[in-house]
């Protein structure tokens, strides 16, 4: 495992009262990771808001520890927008990430995607679904992980639980990133309705700059941390 990981994992789980593992590896040299990346494009989010999201995650791919995290367990890596029940829609389909330049190419189409994503409700267990969905075509792993990104609650489709349950039968984790610029409360309604599976956790984030840094920290134990070694449901910015 690269230096600059194991440094950075050392520090996450420190924190979170956790201790380094090895990476999982899928066989044959598959995916040891498969990662579903679900943004928040519903009417709560404006279109600066959204922006935000995808710059973001193109900053965080292109942070050397997450390259390297990502890199470790041959992650794959897909990600999508969701707004209303049934909108989830891929934005950059299933990328195999084997090396660090791997992300690096995976921030530039992110930055190279076409903006006016335009949402109404927030359909959160709906996007939990549907997100599931997309591990039956090219996201065959041993850790399967459903992130979901929010600054709002569900109001529209599914119960959230309802979905995070069905899911988590299926042994896929679901975390969570919220974003705390509308409701302080968001976090613990991500505790109890939208999280589930080993491990699984929650990280909040103030603003934009707060964004990017609970992002890194979420990629780097997700990538890298065994699921009894995962903070346990919720991982605040330190």
């Amino acid at each position: 495992m690269p230096r600059a990981v194991i440094a950075a994992l050392f520090v996450l789980l420190a924190l979170c009262g956790g201790s380094p593992a090895a990476p999982p590896q899928g066989k044959d040299g598959q995916a040891g990771v498969a990662l579903v990346l679900a943004l928040d494009g519903s009417a709560s989010i404006t279109t600066g808001d959204l922006e935000f999201q995808l710059q973001g995650h193109a900053a965080a791919f292109r942070d050397p520890a997450v390259a390297e995290a990502l890199a470790s367990v041959r992650a794959r890596v897909t990600l999508a927008a969701y707004s209303g029940p049934n909108s989830l829609r891929v934005l950059i389909p299933w990328t195999a990430l084997s090396n660090p330049e791997d992300a690096g190419r995976f921030a530039d189409r992110i930055d190279a995607l076409p903006r006016g994503f335009q949402g109404d409700s927030t359909a959160i267990g709906s996007a939990i679904v549907e997100a599931a969905k997309l591990f039956d075509n090219g996201g065959k792993a041993p850790r399967q992980v459903i992130d979901i990104v929010s600054n709002g609650f569900s109001n529209g489709g599914i119960d959230p639980v309802e979905a995070r349950d069905r899911v988590t039968r299926r042994g896929i984790i679901v975390n969570g990133l919220a974003i705390l610029d509308e409701f302080p409360w968001l976090e613990e309604y991500f505790e109890e309705n939208v999280i589930g599976g080993p491990g699984s956790f929650v990280k909040s984030a103030l603003d934009k700059g707060s964004f990017v840094a609970a992002l890194r920290q979420k990629l780097i134990l997700e990538m890298v941390a065994l699921p009894d070694q995962m903070p346990s449901r919720s991982a605040a910015m330190p």
